[in-house]
């Protein structure tokens, strides 16, 4: 058994109730399991979870398209709010505090561990429910929009999918920073719910050419940066939205993992094409981020200015249905599961 540094003064139960996936598959392949609840080691913390966060890298988990990294937990889930009800050695002072926390995997539990340097604090009076579903896509639009497309100020970004929990995140965070957003979407209703949510433009990708749109937005100068997570054909028109030292960060390929583009194009404008993926990072960079969030983003949550779009919740036991509403298409911002 890990060392133990502190524990509550109420008993953590032995078992919990977790979603397991049973075989590869649809969302019917989510199940309800009992499971060991896990112990927390040197700078872990152990968190009773009140809601968990919905993500495609779940969904591809599911699928079998995307096993966990070495060490980490088989149950989905990569986001979770809750209280630390114990701590290893190292993170006892974080005893009984109400957090949000990035996860390599087990979110989808009564019980999830966390390194304590990837949770942040919950503000007095802010919903539960709504912090949990705060760090995945906070985490990873503020490191690859931000950090590695060096969005600024007065730039004007291209963000596809622009009402999935990744693109209403970056549009909130875009409008807190005075970066201009143009985000595509699959129908006119998403580009009005889009431009409802602070988006400064929406494109219809099904019904018009978003690099002629872009082309025209900005006045033929195109933007400084994209966020990508199509891949596949998208990435040599995106290259074509982009201005002159423009950055190309992709961070799913969802439509194909191979593209043609044309190099020239690239040496001519001074391209920077780039890319990551946060799962597997270490605790250490993931702790430095959680880091930077505090002293560059946590006020807003604090003030109530930065929220989530919430689209529904489910009970834990029903993540199967979760998942076939994220399957489906038809959401805007993030699924949670509630425990």
């Amino acid at each position: 058994m890990a060392d133990v540094g502190a524990m509550p003064t109420d008993i953590v139960p032995t078992e919990m109730t977790a979603i397991g996936i049973a075989q590869p598959g649809g969302p019917q392949a989510l199940v309800p399991q009992r499971r060991a609840v896990p112990v927390p080691g040197a700078d872990e913390v152990l968190i009773k979870v009140a809601a968990a966060g919905v993500n495609r890298p779940d969904v591809l988990q599911r699928q079998g398209k995307y096993p966990p990294p070495p060490g980490a937990s088989d149950i989905p889930g990569l986001e979770v709010s809750g209280t630390i009800v114990a701590a290893g050695s190292g993170a006892d002072m974080l005893l009984g505090q109400q957090v949000c926390a990035l996860l390599t995997g087990g979110g989808y539990a009564e019980y999830a561990l966390a390194p304590a340097g990837q949770c942040l604090p919950v503000p007095s009076g802010y919903d539960l429910i709504e912090a949990a579903a705060l760090p995945e896509t906070l985490f990873t639009v503020w490191t690859n929009l931000f950090e590695r497309a060096y969005a600024v100020g007065g730039d004007t970004v291209l963000v596809h999918g622009g009402t999935s929990g990744i693109g209403t995140m970056a549009i909130r965070l875009c409008n807190l920073f005075d970066v201009k957003i143009i985000v595509t979407c699959g129908s006119d209703e998403k580009c009005a719910q889009a431009i409802g949510w602070g988006a400064d433009h929406a494109i219809n990708y099904r019904s018009q050419d978003y690099v002629e749109e872009v082309k025209r937005i900005t006045g033929g100068q195109g933007v400084q940066a994209v966020l990508d997570m199509v891949g596949g054909d998208y990435v040599p028109r995106n290259l074509a939205c982009l201005s002159e030292d423009g950055r190309h960060v992709s961070i799913a390929v969802l439509g194909g993992a191979k593209a043609e583009i044309f190099i020239p194009a690239i040496m001519q404008k001074r391209l920077t094409i780039t890319g990551s993926t946060l799962r597997a990072r270490s605790v250490g960079f993931k702790s430095l981020v959680a880091d930077e969030l505090m002293r560059t983003v946590w006020s807003f949550v604090d003030e109530g200015k930065l929220r989530p779009a919430m689209d529904q919740r489910f009970a834990l036991t029903d993540a199967a249905k979760a998942h076939a509403r994220m399957d489906a298409g038809d959401h805007f911002g993030k699924i949670v599961l509630v425990v």
